[in-house]
């Protein structure tokens, strides 16, 4: 019998029988302003901000609020399998955790504690490249949970070269490359507080512990660590790359490689004779590029253009189950979730970001049945509608 995440909400009325109410509130699109009231501007504002004025995130939520489920009424919703497979790989439910640099910013136990909530679940955990925890550590305190490691390209071969080489070695078997930040955008609340935490030396735990970014210092980190700084600084991104420097990944890379942050159809097919794996449809949350299109409005054209060649994945904008129904219905296999995720870690460590996990997963299961769906393969177009602007 597949588990029922939805009894969920059975464990938290039968706590309220003794008096027990969840110490962070189950809709989770409140934990933002509940961060914003127990945590500092700068970490809050990074996690939070945008691009511009905004507008790309803002596009993101109503992208998806605009569409609306259309329920079917006596299907047998008695038993549901929320499982999928992904690259070969079984998975209790169509969710990772998507990749979160820095979190040490919002707690202590940083992505170790998020790991380790994924795991505890079963859910896929994508570390970040930007980690406050080095990558190694990670997985080891992950045990055996599924692990995918999240790329930003450098332009020191060497350093990616190791990178690959770690992360396979420590058991991270699915590599997503972040196309969409070959430069840090224009983002108003940091600016306004002047807050990178790059430039103190946070986030840069993978680059400072990888011997070849050392080889590259006149000096160990821990004796000039400002060299370090513009060390990494100056090799984070390359706005040079093009779609043939693919195939250094490929060769350095066994496991599936999935491209973040593809949004034209064009680029899903161009990613595809690529012999990448998949793409996840992506505007990283609305922090790149003001005025984007909203992931979801760029959902359904790339997965009709590409899904039949490449696993088509989505994230910006997700923040409750139904909106993971609805981005299953556009086309896509699987859902990351961000931004909520880091206000749980923020407000209560790992027990916080499984409170996240749990709730999302309990209303997707619920509101899946509840349309009359017991898997989410049956999802289609057809169960949504439109709304006119």
């Amino acid at each position: 019998m597949a588990k029922h995440w939805a009894d969920f909400q059975y464990e938290i009325y039968l706590h309220g029988m003794t008096g027990t109410v969840p110490r962070l509130p189950t809709d989770l699109t409140r934990l933002e302003q509940l961060a914003e009231q127990r945590l500092g501007p700068g970490p809050v504002g990074y996690v939070a901000g945008s691009a511009g004025t905004g507008s790309t995130a803002a596009a993101n939520r109503a992208a998806l609020d605009r569409r609306r489920i259309v329920p079917r009424m006596l299907r047998d919703v008695h038993e549901r399998d929320l499982s999928v497979e992904l690259w070969g790989r079984a998975l209790p439910a169509p969710l990772a955790l998507a990749p979160v640099g820095v979190l040490s910013i919002m707690h202590p136990d940083a992505e170790s504690a998020a790991a380790r909530a994924a795991a505890a679940h079963g859910v896929p955990y994508i570390l970040s490249s930007a980690s406050s925890t080095p990558m190694e550590q990670v997985a080891e305190t992950m045990g055996d949970g599924e692990r995918w490691f999240q790329l930003y390209w450098a332009k020191d071969r060497e350093v990616t070269r190791s990178f690959l080489n770690r992360a396979e070695a420590a058991g991270y078997t699915a590599l997503f490359v972040t196309l969409d930040t070959p430069l840090l955008a224009w983002r108003p609340r940091d600016l306004d507080q002047a807050y990178l935490p790059f430039l103190h030396g946070v986030g840069t735990a993978n680059y400072f512990s990888d011997p070849a970014f050392r080889a590259g210092l006149a000096k160990p980190v821990h004796e000039d660590p400002n060299a370090a700084v513009r060390h990494f600084v100056g090799m984070f991104a390359d706005p040079a790359k093009t779609w043939p420097d693919l195939a250094f990944l490929r060769e350095n890379w066994d496991g599936p490689i999935v491209l973040k942050g593809v949004l034209h159809p064009d680029d899903a097919l161009r990613a595809a004779e690529a012999g990448v794996d998949g793409v996840v449809v992506s505007n990283h949350g609305g922090r790149q590029v003001a005025g984007s299109v909203a992931a979801a409005d760029a959902l359904p054209r790339v997965a009709e253009a590409a899904a039949d060649r490449l696993t088509v994945l989505f994230d910006s904008g997700i923040r409750t189950g139904d909106d993971i129904v609805k981005a299953l219905a556009l086309g896509a296999k699987s859902v990351l979730v961000g931004r909520p995720y880091a206000y749980g870690l923020g407000l209560d460590g790992q027990a916080g970001v499984e409170h996240v996990l749990r709730c999302l997963l309990a209303e997707f299961d619920l509101t899946l049945a509840l349309s009359g769906h017991s898997c989410p393969a049956t999802l289609t177009a057809d169960d949504l509608i439109e709304e006119s602007v």
